[in-house]
């Protein structure tokens, strides 16, 4: 995989993916599709352990994380599993229904913020509320996890790395007029996942989706046949 296009292709074809491989979390990578396996050799080095530069695997992964969105071809950010992650735009308005909050505090100082002055980065960001790096980050991290923000391009600046400028999901991403409830875009959220994986406990699709266990287990009853096992359920495919 080498191209933006095959990249997108990938994310339609299974909905949700994060990045990178995360241990313990059952969503596919894009990482492994480009790279041809999970194995984390992202840098050329000499003999001896010496750097060299970035394997060409990881360059074209870092690009395509900016690039992607950028593009309108696949939505990224931290969506999912608390770390980087590939939704098919498809999928978008199901995910602001099952995960999506209304922010509060600082969040709603920087989502309305960003609303009135259009996509910023964490520095203009900063410049526009008169937040702290630490306070603007949190808020901005908050702000994705819960589908507020996402990624919305990478803005050129002074040094060798640009700037990754963040907009509202439905500025970036229009959502449909009404959206699907929350029971059912979380049915057809977890019933996606355990038709790719074949089994899940109410722990692997809590981990993915950011629900809790108790959460994840009510809507594997909906979707999947449970079995008990060893001290903890199991739910496969029907």
């Amino acid at each position: 995989m080498r191209t933006l296009e095959q990249a997108a292709a990938f994310v339609d074809d299974v909905g949700l993916a994060l990045l990178l491989p995360k241990a313990d979390v059952v969503l596919p990578s894009l990482w492994e599709q480009v790279n041809g396996s999970p194995e984390r050799n992202w840098a050329i080095r000499e003999a001896d352990g010496t750097f060299v530069r970035w394997s060409d695997e990881l360059s074209f992964l870092w690009g395509a994380k900016d690039d992607l969105p950028a593009a309108g071809l696949v939505c990224v950010g931290k969506h999912l599993a608390k770390v980087v992650a590939c939704i098919a735009p498809r999928l978008v308005a199901t995910l602001v229904a099952a995960n999506g909050a209304e922010p509060e505090g600082t969040d709603l100082l920087v989502a309305e913020t960003i609303r009135e002055a259009g996509p910023l980065t964490g520095p203009q960001l900063r410049e526009a509320t008169g937040l702290a790096k630490k306070e603007g980050d949190k808020a901005i991290v908050s702000l994705h996890h819960t589908l507020v923000l996402t990624s919305s391009h990478l803005v050129e600046q002074d040094g060798p790395w640009g700037a990754l400028a963040h907009d509202l999901v439905e500025r970036k991403w229009p959502l449909p007029r009404r959206l699907p409830s929350t029971e059912n875009a979380r049915t057809e959220l977890a019933r996606l996942v355990l038709d790719r994986t074949g089994e899940l406990t109410a722990a692997d699709l809590g981990g993915a989706l950011g629900w809790r266990r108790s959460e994840a287990a009510a809507v594997l009853e909906q979707v999947g046949e449970g079995r008990d096992e060893e001290g903890f359920r199991i739910w496969t495919t029907i």
